[in-house]
């Protein structure tokens, strides 16, 4: 069975789309999840979705589920690139290296069963920033020094 867009949102946020509460779900269910990859089922629903279904689906025909995984991050990075891109006028592959480290970081801690539910939810919400930041300065770094 297919589920669409708005039974996904429904799912992720526990609200449907459009609800005035949807944002501050979204916020509160990923921040908070009990590891980095269940953020990531909860962080922006609506682009989730759409990758899931156009990008990590097809991929994970031709590759296996950890590089189509990788590669479903890399693509979203590109994406956020282009963007950027569109708007500096000049590129730089920013967020497909923070993308890539951040696919890399739930590929890691998913390895290594990675699991805070039994933590407060603030303490939950720092280590998934916390894991978020260091990819973040990974990429600074290797910007800066590459």
């Amino acid at each position: 069975m297919k589920i669409t867009l708005t039974e996904y949102i429904k799912k992720r946020n526990g609200v449907a789309i459009g609800n005035s509460r949807s944002l501050r779900n979204n916020l509160y269910r990923s921040l908070g999840s009990k590891n980095f990859s269940t953020f990531w089922n909860h962080w922006n629903p609506i682009f989730g979705f759409y990758l899931g279904k156009y990008i990590f689906k097809p991929l994970k025909i031709y590759f296996p589920v950890t590089i189509a995984f990788l590669l479903t991050f890399i693509f979203c990075g590109l994406i956020h690139d282009a963007v950027t891109t569109l708007v500096r006028g000049k590129t730089s592959f920013f967020f497909t290296t923070w993308f890539l480290f951040m696919g890399a970081a739930v590929l890691i801690t998913r390895l290594f069963h990675h699991n805070f539910s039994r933590q407060k939810w603030l303490v939950r919400a720092v280590i998934n920033l916390t894991i978020i930041g260091i990819c973040l300065l990974l990429t600074i770094f290797i910007k800066k020094h590459f």
